[in-house]
C-alpha cells in the first residue's frame, strides 16, 4: 500500500533574480537560500556575494560550515591570523570544509559569489570583537 508522502516542503526553486540580498557589511551581502539558519538543527543554504576586494575577518562558528565558490576568486585561510599571503585561491566550483570552532578567515575579488550549507545554527563569533559589523553599526 502506497504511502502519502510526509507534510513539508519537497522541492524548491529560487530564480537568480528571486534570491534577496542583504548587506552583511560594506562590500558584503548574504542571501538566505534554503531553510532557516537561525534554527538549531535546521538544514540551510546561504550565500554571500562580494564586491570590490573584500576581507573577512578572522571567525569561526559552533557548526560545520562547507563552503563552494560560484564566481570569482575566494582565497580561504585557516588560524586568526587573517595574513592573505597564507590563503588558499579558490575558483568557481572549489568547495571547502571548515570544521565547528576552526578559526579562519578569507579574502574574495570583486565579483565573487560563495555558497555555505551547513545545520544550524549559523552563528559568526568573530576573533576580534572590533570585527563584528553589528558591533560596528551600534558605535
Amino acid at each position: 500500500m502506497a504511502q502519502a508522502p510526509p507534510a513539508g516542503e519537497h522541492h524548491k526553486v529560487v530564480a537568480a533574480d528571486a534570491i534577496q540580498w542583504k548587506s552583511l557589511r560594506p562590500g558584503a551581502e548574504i542571501a538566505v537560500i534554503s531553510g532557516d539558519p537561525n534554527k538549531e538543527g535546521s538544514p540551510f543554504v546561504v550565500r554571500f556575494r562580494y564586491t570590490g576586494k573584500a576581507r573577512i575577518p578572522p571567525h569561526w562558528h559552533p557548526t560545520d560550515e562547507h563552503l563552494t565558490i560560484l564566481t570569482g576568486t575566494f582565497r580561504l585561510g585557516t588560524g586568526e591570523s587573517g595574513n592573505e599571503s597564507a590563503t588558499t585561491p579558490l575558483g568557481p566550483g572549489a568547495y571547502a570544509f571548515v570544521a565547528a570552532k576552526m578559526a579562519h578567515y578569507a579574502w574574495a575579488d570583486d565579483g565573487t559569489t560563495i555558497q555555505a550549507h551547513g545545520i544550524g545554527p549559523f552563528v559568526i563569533n568573530y576573533v576580534n570583537p572590533a570585527d563584528d559589523p553589528a558591533k560596528a553599526i551600534k558605535k
